[in-house]
């Protein structure tokens, strides 16, 4: 591993015995690492399919939070030696490079990448040729190329269409961009990615028993599993498609419906009627899957929705986004209250060893226990942080700090001479920043939601805020529009011209070129991590996490990740937990300047009669102590593999005995209870309670049912009891399943005797469904339901 280290980080470690102690640790833990028998057998392969991933600066395939998300998906799955795969698109063009104009317009270039200069291979069938797999188009047939890289021990395989087998450019050109093209290129790009995808998998004789969907650009994958169980199973369209849904898992990463990839109902006949014949599956029941009503012809096909129903496992990306998700997609379980809607939510992490600063890490390395690199999901290890002597601590941040106004300087200053800026312009952004003062760093995809110009709504106070000399205060701020976003390219435009401004040109820095190496540059090196999207547009966002393990505190709104974070003791909420309307900006742009200039300011500037910023530093120590351990990728893969991929695993052994007939007999049930469904009906309630309950008094329900013939055990009666609210609808519900004791040829007696754990005005609400689940989560779409 040590011939591997750059020649400066080898010439650092010589001449320091501390760095080369590390180094050697390093080397020790890199070989157990890659020693280390799998943690799971073969068959419990999960894939996990992404049209993006993020994980290093040499590669092309990243876009914004989704791309680097899945890079730690992965990193994270190979430190827990989980049996994963990554499957996604090997994109000829890199996401674009993002220059400035001398207006501060965007400019976008897409560089060529070489793969041969890239740290993947091609994969090789067994006679030595590379592998090639294909799907089939309007234009033809497609030839996919099959490359892969290790990703640490996890294996990741890239989709390649840009290959000579394929002499349409409409063909090649399917994995040359991110985001590129038109919606026929869209298409195109989730065919290979879905079916293309799971065609190599099973060329390479890889038999995943659990698929993950992050968000809906694979979800055709879960309609090539349907067909190859119907080819190789000899099973029913339902039979198979039920038999997938059990081990599909879908992550939504979307708040709002426009970030949903949507298609016209023609185009996708014209790309996926031919595959529906082939392989016996009827297209009217293709786009039933893609539509909230499909009997509506007129609807747009939606890939979330696709996913959404060919997945037993749903998840959101925080706790907050779950309940955005459930509101979200409620109509899809009609009759179903939101808080039922079956959408889970697993909070993102980021990968803590990629983004943490090297010489903080190394403090680390003398203050906490010896393998706090291993156990860093536990608390307990965090708790050392207390022992820190705050002069090291803020001695490392300054030096981070200093290393960050260098790397600006130079950046900034290299780009004004690309763009011929006069000798003037250059030297000024040689000069700008000081590292002194309190920094503020603002950096993510300048998407119109995450109100990137809110800070700067009251340019008078914001130029008295940043010109104070005894408390002076700078802005660094970076990120990239979408190439057809207009309005965020507007957005850049004016923070470069107000840069610009006399008053503000040594205060105000927008660094070009938005990428990981800056991302980390400013998440080590700033003062305070500044996020304020309209709340519940963001899903989650991970730049806040990135800066809290640094020891930077964030300035948020109470949206996403920083909803569930948030303590007055280690960061500053903005706003309150309101749903955002249009008056808000004002509101929340005065209470940007007033928590900086009455809270956050006089926390920072005040010295103790050792020099250092005592509270300050202590609400650093909180936020590494207590953001750390929770908001990590090995959290995140640790609960995606106990709460979703394992209980899919298990689905999937489950209708895999006896050849599948658990999937035969499970459709035959399914058609009896839809056959029955129409003439079953309650007959009698039960006693209606008699005045008051008392704390500790039981509520007996007792309902009676004509099931049609169903038996007991084919049915699901509930009570769903809450508090009454003001408007009749019941909040803080409580579902109480109802069981059978007697019945007879014509109706069935549901009861059970239920202790209010609410105390006030209750009600309750009575209701019976199939039971074809074992878990409320993998409820299916469009489930039956009646109330009495």
């Amino acid at each position: 591993m040590l011939s591997r280290l750059k020649p400066e980080t080898l010439e650092k470690a010589a001449a320091d015995p501390r760095y080369m102690a590390v180094y050697k640790r390093a080397c020790e833990r890199f070989d157990a690492y890659m020693q280390a028998p799998p943690a799971y057998s073969d068959d419990r392969l999960i894939a996990y399919f992404s049209m993006e991933y993020g994980l290093a600066e040499c590669m092309p395939i990243y876009s914004g939070g989704l791309g680097v998300l899945s890079g730690d998906h992965m990193k994270a799955s190979s430190d827990e030696n989980y049996p994963i795969v990554g499957v996604g698109l090997l994109y000829q063009k890199g996401y674009f490079q993002q220059s400035l104009n001398s207006d501060g317009w965007q400019q976008e270039r897409t560089p060529v990448n070489d793969f041969y200069q890239l740290p993947v291979l091609p994969v090789l069938r067994e006679d030595g040729n590379e592998l090639i797999v294909k799907v089939t188009m309007p234009g033809g047939v497609v030839s996919i190329k099959v490359w892969h890289m290790m990703v640490g021990r996890i294996k990741l395989y890239l989709m390649d269409t840009n290959i000579p087998q394929n002499t349409s450019a409409e063909h090649r050109d399917i994995t040359d961009q991110l985001y590129g093209g038109d919606s026929h290129t869209r298409i195109r790009q989730e065919i290979v990615l879905g079916i293309g995808g799971l065609r190599a998998l099973n060329a390479m004789g890889l038999k995943p028993s659990v698929f993950h969907m992050n968000e809906g650009h694979s979800a055709f994958m879960p309609l090539e599993r349907t067909r190859l169980l119907m080819e190789e199973q000899k099973l029913s369209f339902t039979e198979a498609f039920e038999t997938a849904r059990a081990s599909n898992i879908f992550t939504t990463h979307t708040s709002v419906p426009a970030g949903i990839d949507l298609f016209d109902g023609g185009l996708v006949f014209e790309y996926l009627n031919a595959y529906c014949d082939e392989s016996g599956i009827k297209i009217d029941q293709l786009f039933a899957l893609g539509r909230r009503n499909p009997a509506d012809t007129s609807e747009r096909f939606s890939m979330a929705i696709l996913a959404m129903k060919a997945s037993a496992y749903r998840n959101a990306v925080s706790v907050l986004h779950g309940e955005v998700s459930r509101e979200m997609w409620a109509e899809l379980w009609p009759g179903l209250p939101d808080a039922e809607v079956p959408v889970t939510s697993v909070t993102n992490g980021i990968h803590l060893p990629t983004m943490l600063y090297g010489e903080l890490a190394m403090l680390y390395d003398q203050y906490l226990q010896p393998d706090w690199r291993e156990r860093y999901v536990d608390p307990r290890i965090w708790d050392d942080v207390k022992d820190i002597p705050s002069r090291e601590l803020w001695e490392v941040h300054k030096k981070q700090k200093r290393q960050l106004v260098q790397f600006v300087r130079e950046r900034s200053a290299k780009a004004a001479v690309r763009r011929n800026a006069s000798a003037s312009e250059i030297r000024r952004l040689e000069q700008v920043l000081d590292p002194d003062a309190f920094t503020i760093g603002f950096a993510r995809r300048f998407a119109t939601y995450k109100r990137a110009t809110l800070i700067f709504r009251d340019v008078v106070r914001l130029k008295k805020l940043l010109n104070s000399k005894d408390r002076p205060v700078q802005i660094i701020i970076a990120g990239k529009a979408h190439p057809k976003d207009h309005p965020g390219k507007t957005l850049i435009r004016e923070i470069v011209q107000l840069s610009r401004d006399p008053e503000l040109a040594q205060h105000l820095v927008f660094v070009e070129d938005y990428s990981l190496q800056v991302a980390r540059e400013m998440v080590q090196g700033v003062d305070l991590w500044l996020n304020n999207p309209r709340r519940g547009e963001e899903a989650c966002g991970t730049s806040g996490m990135k800066a809290a393990i640094n020891g930077v505190p964030n300035l948020s709104i109470l949206d996403g990740w920083w909803d569930e974070a948030y303590e007055p003791d280690l960061g500053f909420a903005l706003g309150d937990r309101d749903t955002y309307e249009p008056g808000q900006d004002e509101f929340h742009a005065s209470g940007i300047y007033s928590i900086i200039e009455n809270e956050i300011l006089p926390l920072f500037f005040h010295r103790g009669e050792d020099g250092l910023p005592t509270e300050w530093l202590e609400r650093v120590k909180n936020c590494i102590r207590k953001i750390s351990p929770q908001f990590n990728a090995q959290r995140m893969i640790q609960e995606y593999m106990h709460r979703l991929y394992e209980p899919a695993y298990e689905a999937a052994l489950s209708y895999r005995k006896d050849q599948y007939q658990n999937s035969r007999t499970r459709a035959e049930w399914s058609l009896k209870v839809q056959s029955a469904w129409d003439r079953l009906r309650f007959v009698d309630l039960g006693p209606k309670p008699d005045g008051l309950l008392t704390s500790g008094q039981n509520m007996p329900f007792r309902v009676t049912v004509d099931l049609a013939g169903l038996e007991p055990g084919d049915v699901r009666v509930e009570a769903l009891v809450g508090v009454v609210a003001s408007g009749g609808t019941l909040e803080q519900t409580e579902v109480v399943d109802l069981k059978a004791t007697e019945c007879n040829e014509a109706f069935c007696v549901f009861a059970r005797d239920y202790l209010p754990r609410q105390t006030g005005r209750l009600g309750y609400a009575l209701r019976i469904s199939p039971n074809h689940f074992t878990d409320p989560l993998t409820r299916p779409c469009g489930a039956l339901i009646r109330w009495a």
